[in-house]
């Protein structure tokens, strides 16, 4: 397997409030992991920027760019109750579009099997036109709309196990025949949505609410009974996966006691899937997950699958 890891060191200069959770250790804990020998054969290389039309794909114009007029000179400017944003924070969400994006033109050249973007600040929360939840562009979003309009894909699937429902993805989508969206996700739990009778105007719309001290079984269940038999159906035509690790059982935000090789086995399961409909394709990109212990070791078994299928 050829996969692609992708970062840059502008996510490092998005800066939040002391005490935050979303913070620049994240990706500083997960490079220190992918540095391990076991991960040389990995292909890296540095996320470029994207003109803002490529952000528009999935957010108006108008609200791109008030973002980014939104960005401080100095210090740190309140966006919203929990998202912020501080000089180089414009530059970074910039730049995780553009390594998704990036993926997702590597993937579909089959120049790469599969990739992951290790790049902050997260974006499934971020709604058509809104930020929220510590996320200002909706990442995974922006590159399923791209691989529909730049690579004429038909379908494709936008799979979620952070451990927050990802609204803004859901919001998107709801109306999108061509795009499905599945989750995981525990209830209830920020951001409130997510419900299972939450289906989208096509039925487009996968959720598989977990409840609070659920582990790796009812996760491994909810996939295997639900997601996974409703992914395949759809057929789609490029994975992206909205990979949050803020369901491990060390997390400080969220009450699921799931262990790496859970994240290794959804993993697993969805490449599975993805040989049978996408030609093996996809885009993996970094939601949360806060203690950098959990995330670390899971970002890792979830690179580790993906390397090795």
């Amino acid at each position: 397997m050829t996969t692609l890891l992708i970062t840059h060191p502008a996510s490092l200069n998005h800066l939040t409030p002391p005490g935050h959770p979303e913070r620049p250790d994240r990706l500083r804990a997960i490079a220190q992991a992918l540095d391990a020998d076991s991960f040389q054969d990995l292909k890296r290389v540095e996320a470029p920027t994207v003109p803002l039309e490529t952000v528009a794909l999935c957010h108006p114009m108008d609200y791109v760019e008030a973002i980014r007029e939104a960005t401080p000179k100095e210090g740190l400017r309140q966006i919203d109750a929990d998202t912020s944003m501080s000089p180089g924070s414009f530059e970074a969400a910039l730049r995780a579009v553009g390594g998704a994006v990036h993926a997702v033109d590597e993937v579909v050249a089959k120049k790469a099997d599969n990739a992951f973007c290790a790049m902050r600040p997260p974006g499934h929360h971020a709604e058509t036109a809104r930020p929220m939840g510590f996320c200002l562009f909706n990442t995974a979003a922006i590159a399923a709309r791209y691989a529909q309009d730049h690579h004429g894909l038909d379908r494709v699937a936008v799979v979620d196990f952070d451990v927050h429902h990802g609204n803004g993805s859901q919001e998107i989508f709801w109306s999108d025949p061509k795009v499905m969206y599945c989750s995981t996700h525990e209830m209830p739990l920020y951001p409130g949505t997510g419900a299972a009778s939450e289906r989208g105007d096509h039925d487009n719309i996968v959720n598989a609410p977990l409840r609070a001290g659920d582990g790796g079984d009812r996760f491994r269940a909810a996939f295997e009974n639900i997601i996974l038999p409703r992914v395949e159906k759809f057929s789609p035509e490029l994975i992206v996966i909205s990979a949050g690790f803020d369901a491990h059982r060390r997390d400080p935000l969220a009450n699921l006691q799931l262990v790496e090789d859970d994240f290794a086995w959804v993993t697993r399961k969805l490449m599975e899937l993805a040989d049978k409909t996408a030609q093996g394709r996809i885009v993996s990109t970094l939601e949360g997950g806060y203690d950098l212990e959990g995330l670390s070791k899971s970002a890792a078994a979830h690179v580790t699958t993906l390397m090795r299928g």
